[in-house]
């Protein structure tokens, strides 16, 4: 092996190609359904945030959205519910928008579930409500809740459903969609068929009892409704309940619902779902499916007043009634002594085991520090903390009003226990500031950062595996270090968490937060994720296996320190090498492992790289890479996983050809390309011109790249007379036949896609023409080669075939008719242009052979004599 050094970034291929409960429930649910912000801890509440607070607090009512996925939430009527009529409102997405398409980036599957689960969390600070999960996983586009439901853990995604429901104890739940084909998604669907099955199984005590061990307690919300929305575009039914407008306007905000619905929307940025502020009125109609029904209000029949909590209830209503009569919008301070006293007043009667107690003592909490302008927090100068070196924490304070409020004590923990305690004990002055400085060892053994969802490899393909109870639900983990600030006033005493974060100032976006990130003294990753051991050219001559690739980065440093550099195929050890090296933190090393003499005698199939070094006297290994992501709009999201490459040994023959591509909307085919053993070039708008098309005999179109990029068509008569002079333009899927409010053009010929799309990986496949070179040169491809696909056949299919098109392919999910526009071509001139909405942006990078040779067809294609 060959070592080099570098302080160059630490990349992988992938990231290279990317350039575009009670209580628990009650303290930790990530939302701005309070006063506290998500990920912008400095930001404090105005004085118009306190007053809408503190009448928020004399609400006692509470509603449960439900739907399938991020961005099936009805951004208008969330925002409606939390802030016009004050309810605390939450939204369970049953999963994380894993298997979606991604307009942003080239993320995929988890990756693109981590940027959903975030920009949710963004909204839900616009909207004011909270966000819950379960452990299902999106798989991908589903026809049929029955086909869901078979590849979800039903019992186990119906479990978590009846944990949120107990715990959150919602006065009303309601549903996003339809139990049957209306929902136009099996996910959308199996969401409404099993939030049925959770209204009643949590009012069961027979149903999961072992959640009632554990904190929940059985709840029967009044009703369960549907907020009639579909996708085929019905009228609402005629059994209709309910109805009201969510669209008015609020004075104190300026803004109406709609308004602020579309902000909150524009937060789903990964999937396209940028909206205008509606203005104006917004009908929401509701259907009742189970409870008691309602004609008048949604909260029909439910107390949502203090009275609820019996007669102290009563008394304390009175005082949250006085307390917003006499509120000063200019002193919101002057309302400290009579929130200190509502305090009182509520501890008097103690029900830690009551909902509405534990939230409200929260709600409480936070006014009271919101009225005193105190401004408390826990920072670092560093995005990552490394186990066992050294970590400084910088407490930064100001009380900005005269309000007579003592901070007491500094708690600083570390997962749940004590890092370290700093007792102050003083009413700080008026708008001075206080700051001191905390510097520890992180523990070695500390659990590095990482996802409470991927912490444990899935047990199957439609599930997470979550151990513990206490993670099930929230939205995202809890992190590593978080502070404590104990308060007192007047006889009582309380305190505040907040996460460690990390804070810096960007040239351009200012002053920023970010999550404080545990992770190991060495990350691994591989310079690739496919290797092809079996390329062979047009003669059959069999070409060189290319060297794997291993770097590592060292975040410690360590001198003379013996290094250990390994592949692994499971837990066995296919070569290794040792060294000795000066560690530097920061720094990257990059090591080649020659491995064509060990396909002489093995086949492995998936390897892996191992990193061992030793200091202290003491050895340790490490296999894992740090995945960072990074996007403005959202806080960023660092992961561990293993970096496995997938080796496949089928016989692959590829022709020589040069290759341009167009980045789309974010896809790792280009990595594939160049493991077909091309040079890739990249084409963008300035680049397309005739001149520089007569370099290439192909060129490559990235997924949706023809709706994000208007210069596609505007630019079609270029790649036609490339068609014509003997080139092949090769189209991967179109979502839709629209860039911005324009027809896409695409091609010489008339072309449109429409909505079909064969979800069922495994769906039988036809060959229409089976002596057609696509099927055939250099590679023949048989039924063999779509094996081993994942999620998907193929996407948005041209349908029906127009000539000359010729369709190749046909192929359909269990129950429909076959489709033939999945794999079309049609020559032009010398040329010839080929659509392919075959899902072979899923399968390349997954490593599935057939992919890859059928691939390798698509880019030989001759042109026409």
């Amino acid at each position: 092996m060959l070592m080099l050094r570098s302080q160059w970034p630490m990349v992988n291929s992938q990231w290279l190609r990317s350039i575009c409960f009670l209580l628990l429930f009650a303290t930790l649910s990530l939302s701005k359904g309070g006063l506290t912000s998500l990920n912008a801890q400095s930001q404090s509440p105005s004085s118009t945030d306190i007053f809408l607070q503190l009448k928020k607090l004399n609400v006692l009512g509470s509603v449960l959205y439900l739907a399938a996925h991020p961005d099936d939430e009805n951004n208008s009527l969330l925002p409606y519910l939390a802030k016009e009529k004050k309810y605390r409102t939450a939204y369970l997405s049953l999963t994380r928008g894993d298997g979606g398409q991604n307009l942003i980036g080239s993320e995929q599957g988890i990756d693109l579930g981590l940027i959903r689960t975030q920009e949710l969390l963004a909204a839900r600070k616009i909207d004011g409500s909270e966000q819950y999960f379960t452990r299902a996983y999106e798989f991908g586009f589903s026809k049929s809740y029955e086909e869901t439901l078979g590849i979800w853990n039903r019992e186990k995604v119906l479990s978590d459903m009846v944990w949120v429901i107990r715990s959150y104890q919602p006065d009303v739940i309601i549903n996003r969609f339809p139990p049957d084909a209306r929902a136009g998604h099996g996910h959308h669907a199996a969401s409404a068929v099993l939030s049925i099955e959770a209204y009643k199984a949590a009012a069961d005590p027979n149903r999961f009892p072992e959640q009632l061990k554990n904190g929940a307690s059985v709840w029967k919300a009044k009703r369960l409704v549907w907020n009639n929305f579909n996708f085929n575009g019905t009228p609402a039914p005629n059994d209709v309940t309910l109805k009201f407008d969510a669209g008015v306007y609020n004075p104190l905000l300026g803004k109406s619902y709609g308004e602020i619905g579309g902000e909150a929307r524009s937060m789903h940025k990964s999937q396209g779902e940028g909206r205008p502020r509606r203005k104006g009125a917004i009908e929401e109609s509701f259907q009742f499916i189970d409870g008691e029904p309602a004609n008048e209000d949604i909260m029909e029949g439910v107390n949502t007043g203090w009275s609820r909590l019996g007669t102290n209830g009563v008394i304390i209503s009175s005082m949250i009634d006085n307390l917003i009569a006499q509120y000063n919008i200019e002193h919101p301070e002057y309302s400290v002594k009579g929130l200190i006293t509502l305090y009182k007043q509520l501890q008097k009667d103690s029900k830690p085991a009551d909902v509405w107690w534990a939230q409200k003592k929260k709600e409480i909490e936070e006014l009271i520090i919101a009225c005193s302008g105190f401004f408390a927090e826990a920072v670092t100068d560093v995005e990552y903390g490394v186990t066992g070196e050294k970590l400084s924490i910088n407490f930064n304070f100001n009380k900005r009003t005269a309000a007579p409020i003592q901070l007491d004590q500094t708690i600083l923990f570390a997962n749940d226990l004590i890092a370290f305690d700093s007792t102050i004990n003083k009413v700080l002055s008026t708008n001075t500031n206080l700051s001191f400085t905390k510097s520890f060892t992180i523990r070695k053994g500390t659990p590095f950062s990482q996802p409470y969802w991927l912490r444990k490899p899935m047990a199957d393909m439609g599930t997470f595996s979550v151990d513990d109870r206490r993670d099930i639900g929230m939205p995202d983990s809890k992190s590593t270090y978080r502070a404590r600030f104990v308060f007192s006033m007047d006889g009582i005493s309380f305190f505040v968490d907040k996460p460690v974060q990390y804070k810096y100032v960007d040239p351009v976006r200012g002053e920023v937060y970010q999550p404080l990130n545990i992770i190991t003294p060495i990350v691994v990753s591989l310079n690739q994720n496919v290797l092809l051991t079996h390329l062979l050219t047009d003669k059959k001559k069999k070409l060189p296996i290319q060297p794997i690739g291993i770097q590592f980065k060292s975040n410690i440093t360590a001198p003379n320190t013996p290094v250990k550099i390994a592949l692994k195929e499971g837990g066995n050890y296919i070569t290794s090498s040792d060294t000795s090296l000066n560690l530097e933190a920061g720094a990257v090393y990059s090591s080649v492992a020659d491995v064509s003499k060990l396909f002489l005698a093995a086949t492995p199939k998936n390897i892996s790289a191992e990193i061992t070094i030793q200091t202290g006297g003491q050895q340790s290994s490490y296999e894992s890479y740090l995945k960072v992501i990074k996007y403005d709009h959202i806080p960023a999201i660092n992961y561990f996983y293993k970096d496995n490459l997938s080796v496949i040994s089928e016989p692959i023959i590829t022709i020589p050809k040069k290759i341009a591509y167009i980045i789309g909307a974010g896809d790792l085919v280009p990595e594939a390309i160049e493991a077909l053993g091309y040079n890739l070039n990249y084409l963008t708008e300035a680049t397309v011109t005739d001149e520089e098309l007569k370099k290439y005999d192909a060129i490559v179109v990235g997924i949706r790249a023809h709706n994000i990029y208007e210069w596609l068509s505007n630019k079609n008569d270029i790649f036609n007379r490339f068609i014509q002079n003997g080139g092949h333009l090769i189209v991967q899927y179109l979502k839709t036949n629209q860039v911005g409010n324009k027809r896409v053009k695409l091609g010489p010929f008339p072309f449109a896609i429409s909505g079909t799309r064969v979800t069922e990986e495994n769906a039988a496949v036809n060959f229409l023409l089976p002596q057609h070179p696509l099927l055939n040169y250099p590679n023949k491809i048989d039924t063999k080669d779509f094996e081993g696909w994942i999620q998907e056949r193929s996407t948005y299919q041209m349908e029906p075939v127009t000539a000359p098109y010729d369709a190749l392919l046909s192929m359909n999910d269990k129950g429909e008719k076959a489709t033939n526009g999945s794999f079309i071509t049609a020559k032009y001139g010398k040329g010839n242009i080929t659509y392919v909405s075959l899902a072979l942006f899923r399968q390349l990078p997954a490593g599935v052979p057939g992919a890859y040779r059928l691939f390798a067809n698509i880019l030989a294609l001759p042109s026409n004599k």
